[in-house]
This record gives structure tokens, sequence and C-alpha cells, in this order.
């Protein structure tokens, strides 16, 4: 396969530097992308560049995932509006232990010479002192070059530190020693790190006489303009201890018909014509969800799996399926929670709980889900009342320990729509 035109079909290229192209047609080379070490997790933001370097590896070449210990300890202003925490080698090893793990599910790491690397640039900067650096490195990138980069005009009004100011000159080193140590042609990633990409490759012409590449993808937005990767409760993590499998197939079930066009070229490996079979699909009958359902699908299993994709499924089907208490008590706590997040909850004590509660006094005196017991009698007679998704024919029921789902938790449900979680305690 062509890595260019397999980019460009897919809507991720942005730009390419002359010859790039040329090159990656007459030969397999060596290239990298840098990720961010500020957090222990990749988020879906990410997966542009995982998949970049994912499509590299099957058109034949190699990629090096460079995770940035030492420029972690820096901060990266591109994009940023102000300034960045930064972290101690600590918690940048753990950061970069807990992202190599998340590559390994992407990449092959073992398939000869195209196989994947993960490298750290502490590795090479740690024993690298100040003086060397300005006068091996600072005295062939002049001021005027790094002032008119647009991460650094960007935020000449409101100020940044010498720290930032420097970055692209730590990160344009990188690719100076890959290239001469590990002969890395090509450095790729998002638009925004144009600049600090092109400060390497002129690094390496000014410094060396050689000559190196650059290709970006693009940065991706949401149709409203909002911020791709990002939920309501926050971040959207390949971690699933910070966002649930559940959480992240709801993620992608929830794209819009607009956005889905995208994000099914960009974030799974099916071929044009399957895409394009999925878009007729799709457009014959848009409420089936077709494309939604299909990226969500692929991209659960391959970053979580095939089990987390199942559970996923189920737990979707509970608030709008005819599910019972075995689909319930199949969840775990956290997935049960991310399923009911948001829905009134009201708390009642263990003990009461044991010696049982009839179900009238439970849903109005003990939770208030009814105003008065007379109200909540009629609606159990009428059939509108389910507990744990079994439908209460029976006023006189008696709801106890039993009942619990997680032994916790108590799924009150009043009409179709309206659910309640009793916290049992």
């Amino acid at each position: 396969m062509n890595f260019v035109e397999e980019l460009k079909w897919r809507g991720m290229l942005h730009d390419i530097m002359p010859e790039t192209e040329a090159l990656l047609a007459k030969q397999s080379i060596t290239g990298y992308i840098g990720f961010d070490p500020t957090a222990d997790s990749l988020g879906v933001g990410n997966l542009v560049q995982v998949m970049t370097l994912l499509h590299f590896q099957q058109c034949g070449h190699k990629p090096i995932a460079l995770v940035g210990g030492a420029t972690g300890m820096v901060g990266d202003p591109s994009g940023k509006s102000t300034e960045r925490n930064l972290l101690n080698e600590e918690t940048l090893r753990l950061n970069q232990a807990g992202q190599q793990r998340q590559l390994e599910k992407f990449l092959n790491f073992n398939c000869g010479d195209t196989s994947a690397e993960i490298v750290n640039n502490y590795d090479w900067f740690k024993d690298f002192n100040f003086l060397e650096f300005i006068r091996d490195v600072g005295k062939h990138i002049s001021v005027n070059y790094m002032l008119a980069k647009d991460s650094v005009k960007s935020r000449l009004e409101s100020g940044m530190s010498f720290t930032e100011f420097s970055y692209q000159l730590v990160q344009g080193y990188d690719f100076y020693y890959l290239w001469k140590n590990r002969g890395v042609m090509l450095q790729m990633g998002g638009s925004d790190q144009w600049g600090n990409i092109v400060t390497g490759t002129e690094l390496i012409r000014r410094k060396d006489g050689g000559e190196a590449f650059a290709l970006t993808t693009q940065l991706i937005k949401k149709a409203d303009g909002s911020k791709f990767g990002k939920s309501e409760s926050g971040n959207i993590w390949l971690d699933p201890k910070r966002t649930s499998p559940y959480k992240f197939y709801q993620f992608w079930l929830n794209a819009s018909d607009e956005d889905v066009k995208n994000y099914i070229r960009i974030f799974t490996l099916f071929k044009k014509e399957n895409i394009e079979t999925l878009e007729a699909e799709h457009l014959q009958a848009p409420h089936l969800r077709v494309l939604q359902k299909a990226l969500a699908k692929d991209i659960t299993i391959r970053v979580h799996s095939e089990e987390d994709y199942i559970l996923a499924i189920e737990a979707s089907t509970i608030l709008f399926g005819n599910s019972t208490a075995d689909a319930l008590n199949s969840l775990n706590e956290e997935t049960f929670l991310d399923v009911f997040e948001g829905v009134p909850q009201s708390t009642i004590s263990k003990k009461e709980m044991e010696a049982g509660i009839n179900i009238v006094e439970l849903l109005s005196d003990k939770t208030n889900i009814f105003p008065s017991r007379g109200e909540a009698r009629k609606m159990i007679t009428g059939g509108g009342v389910s507990i744990n998704k079994q439908k209460i024919e029976d006023a006189e029921t008696l709801v106890n320990t039993d009942n619990l789902i997680n032994n916790k938790y108590i799924l009150a449900q009043r009409g179709k729509k309206n659910y309640y979680l009793i916290i049992v305690e």
C-alpha cells in the first residue's frame, strides 16, 4: 500500500514536505511520532497519531513512538494559551509505561525489519548539560527563526517562559538524534506540530548538511466546532480505569452522522469499499446508526476486547431494551453506575433492608420516588413500577437484601423512562 495515498483517501493528510511522497514510494524508511507523557493513558485524541503509525507500518515502513520523558519536563506551547505544569521523572516514567501498554495493542513489535519500537528522549537528554546544548544545538537555529513559529507568535502578547520558548529546539534535537543514530528519515505529527517538526529538519540540514522529511495529519474537530475527544464528563481515555469500556463505546456510538463519516475512515482499518457499502446502508436507514455501530464495535474491540464490547452492548440495552435482573447483575459496579449516571438517587440503611421493606413504603416514605403511598399503590396496581427491571404486581411485596444489585443497589423504574437508584449502605 502507498502510505500517503492511504492517508489522503482517509482524509488524514494535512501538510507534507516536498519529495517526502517520492521517498516513501521508493524505499522502506523509519519514521516517528512523539507522544506527550502528561498522563498515564493516551486519550482518543492521540488515536489519530497511533493510527498514522499503524498505517505507516502496514505500508512497509518502520514506526517509532517517542514518549517524551524530556519534553514532558519542558512543556509544548503548541495550541496552548497558558504555561503547562511540569512533571517529575518518576511520574513521567509511570506515564510512559502506561502509554506503552496501549501502543502495544496497535503496533506490531515483532515483525522483523518493520517492528515498531518505543524510545524515550529522556535517555539522550539526561546527560546533556546546558552549555553543551546551547553550543551544539542553539547556535544553529536563529531567534528570528524561532519567533516566526505560530506556536511562539500566538503567545508573545500573553507571555511565555524561556522553557517553553526553547521547546522547539528540544524537539528539533530529538529528530536530529534519531536521524543521526537510528536512521530516522521522517517525523510525523498533528498539524499543530509542523513548526516543531521542520525545526528538526532544519537542524539536520544546518548541523550536518543532512536531509530529512516531514508530514502532518489533520487535527480532528467535531462538526459543531467543539473539541474532539471530550465528553460532558471530560476526556475520553483508552485506559478502562479512566474511561469504562461502556462509556468508551457510547462516545463513538453517539457520534453525529456528519462526524462518523470522518471517524470511520480515520479510526478503523476498514477498506474504502467496505466503508462505502456501510455509508450506503446508513443512508437508506439513518435511524439504525449503521456507521456508528460499526465504528463503535471495531474501535472498542481493538482498544479493549470483544468481551468488553459485548458487555457495553448489554449495558446499552438496559436503558432501552427488555433487559432482566440477571443482565443488571452481570454488570460490574463501575459499568452499572456509568449506565445510570445522573439518575435521581436515594439512600437507605442496609439494616432496614435486611428486615424487608414494603414496596409502597420504600417508594414513598423512604425515597420520595412517589409523593404519597396512595400514588405509589395506584401505579403498582396499574403495572407501572419495576424493581431491577422486574414488574411489581403486588402492592404488598417486600423488598430486602436479596434484591440488591452488586450487594448495594436497587434500581426502581416508574413508567417506561423514569429511573431511580436506591443506594443501600
